[in-house]
C-alpha cells in the first residue's frame, strides 16, 4: 500500500462481534495509511501497537486540540462550540484532585459490597420477568448508570432520563444538528440543580465540586463549568462501561466453556476482564490526537495541525504483541492492550471500570451459567452513527 494515498472512508465495520477485515492488511502494508472521515477531512489512521503506542505517549500528539475549531474531525461536535472553548478554563488543582478522588474506587470502601447488590438486584428482576430478555435494557446499561449515578452523586431514580441523552451526546455526524445543543444543555441544567441542592443531600463529585465554591484558586469555575465536568463524566462513564459489558457478554456467550472457568475460579476474573478489554471492539472511531508539530511516525511525516486516529482494534490484535491474538485466552499475560488509551491521557477511571466489569459478569457467570444468545448472532441489530460500537439489543436466555 501507498500510505500517502487516500485508501479507505472511515470508521471501518459497526459489528461488534467481528474484527474488521481491514485491520491486519493495514499493519502489515499501511500501519500510518491516509483515510477520510465522516466529515470529509483526511487523517492518519494508525494500526500497529508500536505506532499506536508512540502517539498515545508523545506529547506532541495533542486530544483537547482536535476540538479546536478550525481542526479536522472524525465528526461534527455534539458539544455546542461555546462549550468547547470555554473547557479550556476548567481547571485548577483541587478540580482535578476533586475528579480523582471520585473516580478512585478506594475511596468508598464499601463500593465493591454496593455494586454487587446492584446486579443481584438486577439479575432478580431477569429472573422473576423470564427469559427471553434483552440485557441491555434489563441489566447493561441500568448497572453503568447505578455505578456513576452513585459517583457523581445523583439519584438513581433519574438514570432513564440521564442515559436517553447518551444517543444523541455520543452520536456521529457529518455535521451539526440542532438537538445536539439542546440535548447538552438539557443534561446540564439539570447537574446544576444538583449542584444547589442543600448541602445534606450533596453527594460523590457534585458534592466535591459544590465545595470547591468556597476554595480561592477555584473561584473562577462557575456553576456551568462544574456542571459541565459531571455531564462529560457520566455520559463518557456510563457508555463506555455498558458498551464494553455488552460485547464481553456477547464474547462469552460465543464460548460457554469461558463461561463455566470463570464461575470455577472466580479469582481469575481481574486478568480476564484484561483480556476482554483486549479481545473488545467497541472503540468504534478510533482515538484522536491531533499533530502539534511535524513529527516522523514510522515511515511517514505526520504535519502540524493533522489529525491522527490510534485504530485500538489494529493495536490490540497485533501479533508482534500478542501471541495467537485471534484468540480469547482469559489466563493471557503479559497483556499491554491499549483500550484505555495511554500516556497523559490514559483513561482515569481505568481502575473503576474495571471493578465495574469484575463486578457484573462475576454475578452473570454465578447466576446465569446457561447464559445464552436467545436469537441468531446475524440478528443482532449493531448500531450505526454512534461513538461506540454496540448492539441495539441483547436478548439472551439462560
Amino acid at each position: 500500500m501507498d500510505t500517502g494515498q487516500l485508501q479507505l472512508d472511515f470508521p471501518l465495520s459497526r459489528r461488534g462481534d467481528v474484527l474488521p477485515a481491514e485491520c491486519a492488511a493495514l499493519r502489515k502494508g499501511a500501519p500510518v495509511a491516509r483515510v477520510r472521515t465522516l466529515t470529509g477531512d483526511h487523517a492518519w489512521l494508525v494500526s500497529s501497537h508500536g505506532l499506536a503506542r508512540q502517539v498515545l505517549e508523545d506529547d506532541r500528539f495533542g486530544l483537547k486540540e482536535t476540538a479546536s475549531p478550525d481542526a479536522p474531525r472524525q465528526y461534527a461536535l455534539t458539544i455546542p462550540p461555546e462549550v468547547v472553548n470555554n473547557m479550556g478554563n476548567i481547571n485548577s488543582a483541587g478540580l482535578r484532585g476533586a475528579v480523582m478522588r471520585s473516580l478512585n474506587p478506594r475511596s468508598d470502601d464499601g463500593l465493591r459490597g454496593w455494586l454487587r447488590t446492584r446486579a443481584d438486584e438486577l439479575i432478580e428482576g431477569l429472573l422473576a420477568e423470564g427469559p427471553p430478555v434483552d440485557l441491555r435494557a434489563a441489566f447493561a446499561d441500568p448497572f453503568s448508570a447505578a455505578l456513576h449515578c452513585k459517583v457523581i452523586g445523583v439519584p438513581f431514580r433519574d438514570w432513564r432520563r440521564l442515559m436517553s441523552g447518551l444517543d444523541i451526546a455520543f452520536m456521529t455526524s457529518a455535521r451539526p444538528f440542532d438537538g445536539a445543543g439542546l440535548n447538552w444543555y438539557k443534561d446540564l441544567d439539570y447537574m446544576v440543580e444538583r449542584l444547589n441542592v442543600p448541602e445534606a443531600e450533596r453527594a460523590g463529585l457534585l458534592g466535591r465540586l459544590a465545595a470547591l465554591r468556597e476554595d480561592e484558586e477555584s473561584a473562577h469555575l462557575t456553576d456551568e463549568m462544574l456542571a459541565t465536568v459531571a455531564v462529560s463524566l457520566f455520559g463518557a462513564g456510563a457508555v463506555s462501561t455498558s458498551a464494553f459489558l455488552l460485547l464481553a457478554v456477547v464474547a462469552l456467550v460465543q464460548r460457554p466453556e469461558l463461561i463455566e472457568y470463570l464461575r470455577d475460579h472466580p479469582e481469575r476474573m481481574g486478568p480476564a476482564v484484561d483480556e476482554l478489554l483486549r479481545w473488545n471492539l467497541s472503540i468504534g472511531d478510533g482515538l484522536p490526537r491531533l499533530a502539534l508539530e511535524d513529527v516522523k511516525l514510522g515511515d511517514v511525516l505526520v504535519r502540524k495541525g493533522e489529525l491522527v486516529l490510534v485504530l485500538v482494534e489494529g493495536a490490540n490484535f497485533d501479533p508482534d504483541v500478542f501471541e495467537d491474538p485471534d484468540r480469547l485466552d482469559l489466563e493471557r499475560t503479559p497483556n499491554p492492550h491499549l483500550s484505555f488509551g495511554g500516556g497523559r491521557h490514559f483513561c482515569p477511571a481505568s481502575a473503576l471500570g474495571r471493578l465495574h466489569a469484575e463486578t457484573a459478569l462475576t454475578a452473570l457467570v454465578t447466576r446465569l451459567p446457561r447464559m445464552r444468545l436467545a436469537v441468531p448472532e446475524e440478528q443482532l441489530v449493531w448500531r450505526t452513527g454512534f461513538i461506540k460500537r454496540l448492539p441495539e439489543r441483547l436478548p439472551v436466555l439462560w
